[in-house]
């Protein structure tokens, strides 16, 4: 029953959590710090959601940590912890006028970037994941467990300037990597039975393999950050296998150094996914495929070491298994510690 309240409160705060993004992100743009009143330095200020996109199997069994964010291209040393929510609807049949399930995604992921050179950096993330779904005879279901993990190396090709120092000119900065997904998820196979959305689980039980590439511009304090990735899915040991996904985004961002511990970033952003079929003992699962296109808002505070981040994103075109699964939101708050 506790772990039921949990899941129950962090559900009844996910509108709250996107309301405070909107709010704070309106104040903070009508409140700029003019430029003559900028400090020089703001030693442990970074940002954490500008770069990488969440692969999350449409929902959430595979949240490696790709579509809500990797980690930042602006700093190579932090770790901390953060929190994934997503709203899901199903439909309970074949039919167009079948009843819907109602489902939800949570996500509590540790997570951290660590520099191994100037150069390369390696980011860790370890998922754990409690879902539920209610199904129209009011039944539900929970599931909860270790998600599953994954370790990706990134290597700065262009490597951009520490946010510690504001650049008078325009920057470029370009990051290749990839990594792997490992299965220490369980997949449950009883979970697909009866239901469209093959993605209630805490993890797909495959050994996947992901391709990344991200580009970002900065001035002063402005920046925009593009990204494009590739998760190449492969067959679990009980015959079942994901498709592959592509995620692509942009984000747009300003930063208001409000003190020299204090900086404040809202930011707003474009996401895309895309998913292929799923297989079945190499057959192509019907209603497997889809794509979503989202947008996203997000304001994130840095004081001395510490940053902490809002995100709330909402689909603006989707068509998921043939229009048999629907988005309504993904919200997500983290808290991170500068290294």
């Amino acid at each position: 029953m506790k772990l039921i309240s949990t899941i129950n409160a962090l559900q009844n705060t996910k509108h709250l959590i996107l309301f405070l993004a909107v709010l704070f992100s309106t104040i903070v743009h009508g409140n700029g710090i003019p430029k003559n009143n900028w400090p020089v330095k703001c030693p442990d200020h970074t940002h954490y959601e500008d770069l990488f996109y969440d692969f999350c199997d449409t929902c959430g069994c595979g949240s490696s940590g790709g579509s809500m964010g990797y980690g930042t291209g602006l700093n190579n040393n932090f770790f901390g912890l953060r929190y994934i929510g997503q709203e899901y609807r199903s439909r309970d049949g074949i039919f167009a006028d079948s009843p819907w399930i109602q489902e939800n995604f949570n996500t509590l992921q540790a997570w951290g970037n660590f520099a191994l050179t100037k150069k390369t950096l390696l980011n860790i993330i370890v998922p754990y994941q409690f879902h539920n779904r209610s199904f129209p005879d009011n039944t539900s279901q929970e599931i909860n467990g270790l998600g599953d993990i994954s370790i990706l190396g990134f290597y700065n090709v262009l490597p951009v300037t520490p946010d510690s120092i504001i650049s008078i000119t325009p920057e470029h900065y370009i990051q290749i990597g990839g990594g792997i997904k490992m299965p220490t998820g369980k997949y449950d196979k009883a979970n697909n039975t009866g239901s469209v959305n093959p993605s209630f689980q805490v993890g797909n039980g495959s050994w996947d393999y992901i391709f990344a590439m991200n580009y970002g511009f900065t001035y002063r304090n402005w920046g925009i950050s593009t990204l494009l990735n590739y998760n190449l899915k492969t067959k679990n040991p009980k015959g079942y296998q994901f498709g592959n996904q592509l995620n692509y985004g942009v984000n747009a961002f300003k930063t208001y150094y409000v003190s020299n511990s204090l900086a404040l970033t809202p930011q707003l952003g474009l996401a895309g996914e895309s998913y292929g079929t799923n297989k079945e003992f190499d057959m192509k699962v019907a209603n497997s495929k889809g794509s979503v296109f989202l947008g996203k808002i997000s304001l994130e505070a840095t004081y001395n070491q510490y940053s902490l981040g809002l995100i709330g994103m909402l689909p603006m075109d989707q068509n998921l298994n043939n229009n048999k699964v629907e988005l309504k939101n993904r919200v997500s708050v983290y808290l991170n510690m500068n290294l």
